[in-house]
C-alpha cells in the first residue's frame, strides 16, 4: 500500500502505471473473494481505497492544469 505523500511525487505516467496495478490487484481479489479463496477480505478494502487515491490524485492535477489554463 501506497500513501497519498509517495503517490503525489509520482510523475503522471508513474500515477497511472500505479492506478492500473492496484486495479489489476483490485480484481485478482474480487475474484478470489467471489471463489472463497480470499481469506483476508481487509484486503479489499485497502485495493478500492488504493485506487480511490490514485483516481483522486488524477483529477485534482486535472483541476490544477484547467484552473491555470483559465487564470491565463
Amino acid at each position: 500500500m501506497t500513501d497519498a505523500t509517495e503517490l503525489r511525487d509520482m510523475d503522471d505516467a508513474a500515477l497511472t502505471e500505479h492506478l492500473q496495478t492496484a486495479r489489476r490487484e483490485l480484481f485478482g481479489l474480487r475474484f478470489q473473494h467471489a471463489t472463497g479463496e480470499l481469506e483476508n477480505t481487509a484486503r479489499l478494502r485497502l485495493a478500492k481505497r488504493e485506487v480511490a487515491r490514485a483516481l483522486t490524485l488524477i483529477r485534482e492535477r486535472g483541476l490544477e492544469a484547467d484552473n491555470k489554463e483559465l487564470s491565463r
